[in-house]
């Protein structure tokens, strides 16, 4: 590997940087070689996220080196590092949900003297060139989580960065599209580039990546110099110290339960007025997890929404514990005992400027009062039983729930609903972006909430995730249920054909 600043694309040496209660990094040192793709791997809270922002000008060191393209940096902001050649994909997005595809790709970066038309034609040309075809005129507040994905994508590759960092990039991807950019990333790396890949799915990181740095504890670890010698057990080992990154197994299926969650032929319109589902049946048993298969944008998004109440069907009936809960709003049909963990954990599940405490307590405050007034020490001592269940790091619990994790955000989301014992779970993207025990951990509380006789719809883009968890599969093509498979004896295969709209007869 390189040795010095002057002979890499990344020097990140000795970054040290504190935040009130938390030690984020301490001394850690990331090298990336010209042309290659780096592996940036830890657990939740092990600096990653930090290191990134240092690198992108978002937070300065309080000590240590900064060198881009064998340049030493004192970035005073994002705008300094994108002119240094720093392209960054976040795990949270960071779009602006009422401007188009192409302005939000353009921001900051549109060249001056070109017609709106001209702009957009040429990101239609990059999104082709990339095989992430995009409509352009289309707001992004109307995209699935899963295209907003590939927004944030080339909003980087419009920039043509030299260095490129991809925070858990393939989260809401299919495994053939997954592939494709792994492809992509890799013509990127032999045309000169460097990329930084972030993400706790370790077969991709071996399939993907040429080199790693493992962080744990703000400290770097470990590095791997080629990433081919290395199994997936001794990365996982390195990351936190025991082996792991398999799924949880669900336990033998035990007779049905009662019906708990039914929806009869329902038909409902995305946010462009368009149809998004059609004729979906659906019910879901006490005491068995229901999985939804499906290439990101082919209406889970609208699925979840019509069942928890965030969307009305144009036709249908939705009925929770055999009552009817149609017209019923979000919150009656929380009361009567829904529960759910939306894939957009900041801009749905919780109020990224409210403190951890607030957005612990806010389902459940009436637990939390004495009369009219809430009681201050309830609410804390709540939200502590959370954080140290569910392995939550934080710093200060007053402190504004943005600062923490992807990881920490949705396992604070995901205890927070199931404080309620709720008799459904409605679970989107649960494990997206966790670490190898914080997957373990999120799989074995929805196993857990199975056994304890809760009705479990888990939408995900991982099918190892749902065949290991799922009693049951629907997949579900252009809004549409078009396949009902056992989970155990389904080869990839047949859900992929499924997926792409060609299920076998």
């Amino acid at each position: 590997m390189a040795s010095s600043g002057a002979e890499s694309a990344v020097w990140l040496r000795g970054i040290e940087k504190q935040f009130p209660g938390v030690i984020a990094c301490a001394g850690a040192d990331l090298l990336v070689r010209p042309g290659t793709i780096h592996a940036l791997l830890g657990e939740n809270g092990a600096g990653k996220t930090t290191m990134v922002n240092v690198l992108a000008g978002v937070y300065r060191p309080d000590a240590g080196e900064v060198w881009v393209n064998g340049q030493r940096r004192f970035f005073q902001s994002p705008a300094d590092a994108i002119a240094a050649g720093v392209g960054m994909v976040y795990q949270e997005f960071r779009l602006v949900p009422t401007l188009t595809v192409a302005e939000n790709i353009v921001l900051g970066a549109a060249p001056g003297l070109l017609r709106t038309s001209e702009i957009e034609e040429r990101v239609a040309e990059l999104s082709a060139a990339y095989g992430m075809a995009a409509d352009p005129t289309r707001p992004v507040w109307q995209l699935s989580m899963g295209e907003r994905q590939r927004v944030e994508i080339l909003k980087s590759l419009w920039r043509n960065a030299s260095v490129l960092v991809m925070d858990e990039p393939t989260a809401v991807l299919t495994p053939g599209e997954a592939a494709e950019l792994g492809a992509t990333l890799r013509a990127m790396a032999e045309g000169g580039r460097s990329v930084i890949y972030i993400s706790h799915k370790l077969d991709q990181v071996v399939a993907f990546c040429d080199e790693a740095t493992v962080l744990r504890q703000g400290k770097t670890a470990a590095t791997v110099e080629n990433l081919q010698d290395v199994d997936l057990t001794a990365l996982a080992e390195m990351m936190v110290g025991t082996s792991g990154g398999g799924y949880v197994d669900r336990p033998p299926a035990r007779d049905r339960g009662p019906e708990v969650l039914s929806l009869q032929n329902i038909n409902a319109l995305n946010d462009r007025g368009l149809p998004a589902l059609t004729h979906i049946n659906m019910t879901i048993h006490s005491g068995e997890i229901v999985g939804i298969v499906g290439v990101s944008g082919n209406g889970q998004k609208e699925l979840a929404e019509v069942i928890t109440g965030l969307r009305r069907p144009a036709q249908g009936q939705v009925a929770l514990n055999g009552q009817d809960v149609t017209g019923a709003s979000a919150g009656d049909r929380y009361r009567l005992g829904l529960a759910y963990v939306p894939e957009d954990r900041l801009g749905v599940g919780l109020a990224p400027k409210m403190s951890v405490v607030d957005n612990a307590v806010v389902r459940s405050y009436k637990s939390q009062r004495r009369g009219l007034m809430l009681v201050v020490d309830r609410c804390v001592k709540f939200c502590q039983t959370l954080v140290e269940q569910f392995g939550v790091r934080v710093g200060r619990l007053n402190d504004p729930i943005a600062g923490l994790s992807g990881g920490n955000l949705q396992r604070l989301l995901l205890g927070r609903e199931l404080a309620e014992q709720p008799a459904v779970l409605v679970a989107a993207q649960p494990t997206r972006g966790l670490d190898v025990q914080g997957v373990a951990a999120i799989q074995s509380h929805l196993v857990e909430q199975r056994s304890n006789g809760v009705g479990v719809l888990l939408i995900s883009e991982d099918l190892d995730e749902l065949q290991a968890l799922s009693d049951v599969l629907l997949v579900m093509y252009e809004g549409r249920v078009v396949g009902e498979y056992p989970p155990d004896v389904t080869p990839r295969s047949i859900l992929g054909w499924a997926m792409a709209g060609n299920p076998p007869t």
